[in-house]
């Protein structure tokens, strides 16, 4: 049995935060509120309590949270009209779009309307571009970007390591790759194709679990030396929320790991508000 140690994502969170608040009071002594505008199409179950996270922190540190609800079938002009009124709006500072959008949206297009100024999700092609070329990139996707912020916090060396990355998705897998690529690690992505899985993460330092699917990886993936990164919010098929790692057969068996819940969602939040006060930081100044 090995003491591993528990990765939880308060404390992360907790450091940013007091960051943003003195940001956010520097702002307020201009006279300017950071606001980020959400746009929500429908009522997925998910947006809407993710939603209530945000605007609860939004709260917290001072941002202004605004919330503009469309209807499941609302068309593409329609749906471009209000982000253009977003882009439009000198008092909004970041704009959130909920992922996914009905199937008959075109995310694509979409991606595309949101000025990358105030894109604080990283959804416009303008600023992935920007992770992937090393090209001063000013917001990454909150998620990445909160996996390397747990990372340091926890002092895990990221010159030289090898990290495995399971999971190529644009909103995880391979944003994530670039950005540890950038702190000098040495990367391998896996996915659903991937032979010998077990071999390429057991052999690594870092293994970060990105697959979206429950309880995918247990502790035959892992070493006493690895820490583990647990990405996934998935339900268990019994309405329990479970990470893509089985944290009971894992946890004990490796020198590090994250709970699913109070892990990295919480950094993720805050992600989105530091972003946000950098957007109005750039575009007030």
């Amino acid at each position: 049995m090995t003491e591993t140690l528990r990765l939880t994502g308060k404390p992360v969170a907790d450091s940013l935060k007091e960051k943003i608040k003195t940001r956010v009071s520097n702002l307020n002594k201009k006279g300017i509120v950071p606001t980020l505008k959400i746009i929500r199409v429908g009522k997925r179950e998910d947006d809407i309590s993710y939603e209530k996270s945000i605007l609860k922190n939004c709260k917290a540190l001072g941002i202004k949270g605004i919330v503009e609800e469309l209807d499941q079938n609302v068309t593409m002009k329609e749906l471009t009209k209000t982000i253009e009124a977003a882009n439009n709006d000198v008092n909004i500072h970041g704009i959130m779009l909920f992922r996914p959008l009905p199937k008959h949206l075109n995310q694509d297009i979409l991606s595309n309307a949101i000025n990358p100024q105030k894109d604080v999700d990283c959804m416009s092609p303008a600023n992935l571009e920007k992770i992937f070329t090393s090209k001063n990139a000013i917001f990454a996707p909150c998620t990445p970007k909160a996996v390397v912020e747990m990372l340091k916090f926890y002092k895990v060396p990221l010159i030289g390591a090898n990290i495995a990355v399971a999971g190529r998705s644009l909103v995880v897998g391979k944003p994530l790759a670039m950005l540890l690529l950038n702190e000098n690690a040495t990367v391998t992505i896996c996915h659903s194709k991937t032979k010998n899985m077990k071999k390429i993460t057991s052999e690594a330092d870092v293994v970060v679990a990105a697959i979206g699917k429950a309880k995918f990886m247990n502790g035959d993936f892992f070493t006493e030396s690895s820490v583990v990164i647990d990405v996934g919010i998935n339900d268990d098929g019994s309405g329990k929320m479970c990470g893509d790692v089985d944290y009971d057969d894992t946890f004990g068996k490796v020198k590090a790991l994250n709970p699913a819940m109070g892990g990295i969602g919480a950094i993720t939040t805050a992600i989105l508000m530091d972003q946000t006060v950098e957007a109005c930081e750039i575009l007030t100044a």
